[in-house]
């Protein structure tokens, strides 16, 4: 998921209007949240029942809409905050992989975004998984059962989808929500049957969305959830390039704006496994998985607005968004980090451990393109 955010250096297009709106009262006084990766200020707002422009009065936000990961805000505390009480911690499980199972499959099981579930383990959707090997889930929704006995996903209804050029298995088990053995046994054929184009397929739908309201922990505002899921089913209505289609597009685009080639397949690899339709619940779209104010930017950057939803114009927001990354980084480690992290949060925090085994993943992603 993108985070970057321009350096202080970049120039922005608008000018920026300072905030001076009255600090709105607290009434049982003020605590401090910790920004996280693809908050936004309108979510933390929401999530604390008080305005963007109270928040940014009181912490002196020129620009409400450039926060980073690690950022410490002002905020008001709630009154269950005021009362002492547990914290509570977000479901998370180990789940060792069977015989037969996928990243996919396991994704499906738990209810947990396939994206986030490569990235918690630091891998993409090329990586090969074998039985006894740990997958740590991290935001499941409810925590399927550590029996022997697999669960079973809940489904209440069928829909059918007509093979185009490029689809997989695994692929429409990510974009539904399912996995690989339920559209299998749904359509009477095998987990490894070859596709042809036009062959229809029955896929069986959960009763919860694709795009849940949970990643790696986080649970994001509805308005921001509301928007990801919009924004996965024009996808899932849209036709979008193959992986060899998107490969090439990504190969190009790199060229044209004089970034290295492999290094972005592998941000694209790693993020989406260059799948157009992978929406997560932070609204992060697309093949390079961009936020909206990530899109911004790189609309200013390109000098025109880009549509996410449109694979060449996501592809495009991605591969300069790493060019400015890499003139603005000291190095290219920290430059992957910035994509991740943030740029600014990497230099004033240094990378996190999870930024740590990002930059990893896509270094080895990159030797192996």
């Amino acid at each position: 998921m993108v985070v970057a955010a321009p350096p202080p250096a970049t120039p922005v297009l608008e000018p920026v209007v300072a905030l001076v709106a009255p600090t709105r009262t607290a009434p049982h006084g003020w605590t401090t949240h910790h920004v996280r990766s693809g908050e936004t200020l309108d979510g933390i707002a929401a999530r604390y029942r008080t305005t963007v422009d109270a928040l940014a009065a009181r912490n002196h936000l020129s620009n409400p809409g450039l926060i980073h990961p690690g950022d410490q805000i002002s905020v008001p505390r709630t009154a269950a905050q005021a009362a002492p009480a547990a914290k509570a911690r977000p479901a998370s499980a180990v789940h060792r992989v069977r015989a037969g199972e996928t990243m996919s499959s396991i994704a499906a099981r738990y209810r947990v975004p396939l994206a986030g579930l490569l990235k918690a383990n630091h891998k993409s959707s090329t990586s090969l998984i074998y039985p006894g090997d740990r997958v740590v889930v991290r935001g499941a929704a409810a925590v399927a059962s550590s029996s022997s006995k697999a669960a079973r996903p809940a489904a209440t209804k069928a829909r059918t989808h007509t093979v185009r050029s490029g689809d997989t298995l695994s692929g429409l088990a990510a974009r539904y929500g399912t996995s690989v053995s339920a559209i299998a046994r749904a359509s009477g054929i095998s987990s490894g049957a070859l596709l042809r184009v036009g062959q229809r397929l029955r896929i069986p739908v959960a009763a919860a969305h694709a795009v849940s309201d949970t990643f790696g922990g986080v649970k994001y505002p509805s308005s921001v959830v509301a928007a990801a899921r919009r924004n996965h089913d024009i996808l899932a209505r849209r036709s979008v390039p193959s992986r060899s289609e998107t490969r090439a597009i990504i190969v190009q685009t790199a060229r044209r704006h004089g970034v290295d080639p492999k290094l972005a397949l592998a941000i694209g690899s790693m993020e989406s496994g260059w799948n157009q339709r992978m929406v997560s619940p932070a609204n992060a779209v697309g093949v390079m998985q961009v936020i909206p104010s990530g899109g911004q930017w790189a609309s200013s950057l390109v000098g025109r607005r880009l549509d996410l939803l449109d694979s060449r114009d996501n592809i495009t927001a991605g591969v300069v968004m790493l060019r400015a990354l890499g003139r603005a980084a000291s190095s290219t480690d920290q430059a992957i980090a910035g994509y991740y992290q943030g740029l600014a949060s990497v230099q004033r925090h240094g990378m996190y451990s999870d930024t740590k085994g990002y930059v990893r993943s896509i270094k080895r992603l990159r030797a192996a393109m």
